[in-house]
């Protein structure tokens, strides 16, 4: 069994703590939290997407990977965290410090997208996580709710599956919303032939 660590800690420590055993943890503000375990639908949902991305990347000749995991650790912050889906643009590896050892990037122009598919723990995708993303400057985020657990001020009412959109723009997140047979729109996948519809048929 893992003793997870009570104090606060930093991220050096987090990361010297953190387990094989299979299990995902994210530091949220010195605070080490188990992240809850993947239910089958929550893995469809990566696997669906990160199939269609890959086919885009390799239309668009874009020279981002999808690692299987990498912590974005956002500077002046004593959280970690560890996304559903992100690219990761291999260029600027060279210029991250906890690259080679710890699996994590600082900045924004290792990150073009980042993706997080919601589950019980809503509220850190939608409020948090948007905000640290935003002070990092990634220039796209989505959060791809398809059982529509996000509160009714962020999806609306009444509650449906929703995939948001968030863009960086003059530094702040503007976000568009994508609901039943609704063409997503991504600043980065220009031709991406995608709704949330899409992906519900996949579970």
């Amino acid at each position: 069994m893992v003793q997870i660590l009570t104090k606060p800690v930093t991220f050096d420590e987090f990361i010297q703590w953190y387990p094989e055993t299979g299990l995902r943890y994210e530091l949220h503000d010195g605070v080490i939290i188990e992240m809850n375990p993947p239910v089958g639908d929550h893995e469809l949902v990566i696997g669906f997407l990160v199939r269609k991305l890959s086919a885009e990347l390799d239309k668009l000749d874009l020279n981002y990977l999808i690692p299987k995991t990498t912590f974005i650790k956002p500077s002046n912050s004593k959280s970690a965290y560890s996304p559903d889906i992100l690219l990761l643009n291999p260029e600027n590896l060279v210029n991250e410090p906890f690259w080679k050892k710890e699996s994590t990037i600082t900045q924004a122009a290792s990150v073009p997208l980042v993706i997080e598919i919601v589950s019980s723990n809503w509220k850190t995708d939608y409020s948090t996580k948007a905000d640290e993303y935003e002070s990092m400057g990634i220039p796209e985020y989505w959060i791809v709710d398809y059982a529509a657990f996000g509160g009714r001020r962020f999806i609306g009412n009444p509650k449906q599956p929703t995939l948001s959109v968030y863009s960086l723009i003059d530094g702040e997140y503007q976000v568009n919303q994508f609901k039943g047979d609704d063409l997503i729109i991504s600043p980065l996948f220009t031709e991406l032939q995608l709704t949330i519809s899409h992906i519900l048929q996949r579970i």
